[in-house]
């Protein structure tokens, strides 16, 4: 399909609410604040389509470091889908990020379509869904995320996500109607976890942590910040034994699933320490 009249180009920052609400129409739910957050993690890393200067196609293919890429919001709009808009903004997304470690999350219907691009899974992401109790005592190890040192934050995500994101979470981590907390053991960051206000409910991601409780402690602190009765949401890696029995605790429901899959050299992300992933836009 070589139509001239369609465009690939940059988003610009407003732009990437338009991906967000396509998102939002996908059932994705996404969050209030993401699109400054998303931006900020690569601000050339946000590709629409354009036919005749209407979006109709949208991806991101964000930049991490020198070594890896992820892709998300790889969408079309539903009256023009299978004619060909798809595959060539998909085609620039790849060409972006070429010769890196690409990951994505995709919906599982189309694992098969991106195993034929070379993609491998890796595992399955599971989104549960719980609703935030009464209020319980709070682990005097819990402390907020803004009073810890910043770079010793940074590193221990960079510990557990393997790559530099810091200009990312510096947006993430203070974003509006959010809670960010982290557990310290010997005053060393041993875990941390956010919880943001999304169009239903909250989500909480990342949520990393060196053991099952202090995951599970995060997880108690996290939910007393939210109004009583809210449906929250965790996204946890299902080859991760901890983090299912952590969801079957506390009687949360599967909603969703995707399927992590790599191009190249799969990250040595320790999955033990994953209890919740950031997002599925972003890894």
């Amino acid at each position: 399909m070589t139509d001239s009249r369609y465009q690939i180009r940059p988003m610009a920052c407003h732009e990437v609410t338009i991906a967000i609400d396509w998102a939002a129409s996908e059932g994705w739910n996404p969050g209030l604040y993401d699109h400054d957050c998303f931006f900020s993690a690569d601000p050339d890393g946000f590709l629409i389509g354009l036919l005749d200067d209407e979006p109709i196609a949208c991806i991101s293919a964000v930049k991490y470091g020198e070594t890896f890429g992820f892709l998300g919001f790889y969408i079309v709009k539903p009256a023009y889908r299978g004619q060909g808009y798809g595959i060539r903004i998909w085609q620039a997304a790849i060409d972006r990020i070429q010769g890196r470690t690409i990951g994505l999350d995709g919906v599982v219907s189309q694992q098969g379509n991106y195993q034929k691009f070379g993609f491998k899974l890796a595992y399955q992401n599971i989104r549960y869904q719980g609703f935030s109790g009464a209020s319980q005592s709070i682990a005097p190890a819990i402390v907020d995320v803004m009073a810890c040192d910043w770079q010793a934050l940074m590193d221990y995500d960079q510990s557990v996500f393997t790559v530099d994101r810091s200009a990312f979470l510096l947006s993430w981590l203070n974003q509006p109607d959010s809670h960010a907390l982290a557990y310290l053991e010997y005053g060393q960051i041993a875990g941390y976890g956010m919880a943001r206000k999304c169009r239903t409910g909250y989500k909480i991601g990342p949520l990393f942590a060196q053991t099952e409780l202090q995951a599970e402690a995060l997880l108690q602190a996290l939910q007393t910040r939210l109004p009583k009765g809210s449906p929250f949401f965790l996204d946890i890696p299902a080859i991760n034994p901890s983090a299912m029995n952590l969801v079957n605790r506390y009687a949360m429901q599967p909603v969703f699933e995707t399927a992590r899959m790599y191009i190249g050299l799969e990250p040595p992300v320790p999955i033990d320490k994953v209890y919740g992933v950031t997002s599925f836009e972003l890894g």
